[in-house]
């Protein structure tokens, strides 16, 4: 009985992150249940809805034949309209859905509950290395972050934060080559991957300097290959060198703009304050702002960390487009995250218990909220 007991928890250890992720997001589908029953809406539509259709179409036909009604955020069609999303989603969709032979939509189902998972175990690792030994705990913060819904949708925020969180894995734990291979994968999934090849390719030049090794070098050269091809690619496709961000700018209205578009849209709705919605996207956008900057002054964390969760609050929020979808683009910043595991750390475990509770049960009603009957978050 007793060496039985020794070896359940092992067993038990190993499998809690994957357990703690599950069982979090559940939570999260058994709440958009609810509000799609509420709403007449069908659970399968909202889960492959706005974004989540284009990766299905373009798994299903190339960029080259999207049907011409898939239209960009002005209601138009071009040859190049496609290339707005990055490649890596659909071909692992498209080779999963032939290898399973199942459905392109479950195949995508598939695919992020194993990276979801995936990521888990990364985000464990971190969080036992700085949160108080705390790492499922910020495993649990992250899958029930507002807008985590989307982790388990027809989107890339599962797999993109599977690749970044275990690049980020590598380069606190020195293993080069290991974490420019993850930069490549991210890169290859979403432009936020910027961030990512930045903070790698710098940490494993401070590397370099300190100590020389090939390894970093090499790690640092992968990094930027997932990118660097998808957008030379786009460039030969269009004919032009900025080909891609053109697309952004011209079909989505997506552009780099340091953030004037993100200061009117706070500063209107801090004034205003008519649209709840609006104001709980403008508190969770400033609460993002604040972790970064505690963060920044922790000494738990190390740079690389800071520097990629500041990275993706910067490029989130320095970004023109649908404000309203800026709760999403902060999924995958997982380490904005990391003071609230170590505060809870020190707390009892009944109050540890109770706000993390809270902060799922939030997270879940916003994403819930936001695919039924507000509509503008996603």
């Amino acid at each position: 009985m007793i060496t039985q007991l020794r070896l359940s928890r092992p067993v038990a250890a190993a499998l809690a992150p994957a357990a703690v992720y599950l069982a979090v997001r559940l939570a999260g589908l058994l709440m958009l249940v609810v509000f799609a029953e509420f709403h007449d809406e069908k659970l399968q539509t909202l889960l492959r809805s706005w974004d989540g259709n284009w990766y299905l179409i373009i798994a299903e036909n190339g960029y080259e034949q999207v049907p011409k009604d898939f239209v960009d955020a002005f209601g138009n069609h071009t040859a190049n309209t496609a290339m707005a999303f990055f490649p890596g989603f659909p071909f692992i969709l498209r080779t999963v859905a032939a290898a399973t032979g199942t459905s392109l939509f479950a195949a995508a189902l598939i695919i992020n509950l194993a990276a979801g998972i995936a990521a888990a175990y990364a985000i464990a690792r971190i969080g036992r290395r700085l949160a108080g030994g705390r790492g499922l705990l910020l495993v649990a913060l992250w899958a029930g972050a507002p807008m985590a819904i989307t982790l388990s949708m027809t989107y890339t925020e599962a797999l993109f934060t599977a690749f970044a969180a275990w690049a980020l894995v590598s380069v606190v734990e020195r293993q080069w080559v290991e974490a420019g291979c993850y930069a490549i994968g991210a890169g290859l999934i979403r432009p936020t991957a910027t961030v990512l090849v930045g903070v790698v390719c710098l940490a494993a030049l401070v590397a370099l300097r300190s100590s020389r090794r090939w390894e970093a070098v090499v790690g640092g050269l992968l990094a930027p290959l997932g990118l660097l091809g998808y957008w030379g690619y786009v460039a030969a496709q269009t004919g032009k060198l900025g080909g891609w961000w053109q697309i952004q700018r011209e079909g989505w209205n997506s552009q780099f703009d340091w953030g004037v578009s993100s200061f009117t849209f706070a500063t209107r709705i801090l004034a205003d304050g008519q649209v709840v919605m609006d104001l709980l996207i403008v508190l969770i956008l400033l609460g993002a702002v604040a972790l970064t900057a505690v963060s920044a002054f922790s000494r738990t964390v190390p740079w690389p960390l800071v520097l990629y969760g500041a990275g993706i609050v910067v490029l989130t929020l320095g970004s023109d487009g649908m404000m309203a979808s800026k709760p999403r683009m902060l999924v995958p910043a997982f380490v904005l995250l990391i003071p609230i595991a170590v505060a809870l750390a020190g707390r009892s475990r009944v109050t540890m218990v109770a706000w993390t509770t809270t902060f799922v049960l939030f997270g879940s009603w916003f994403s819930a909220y936001s695919l039924t009957a507000w509509h503008y978050t996603i």
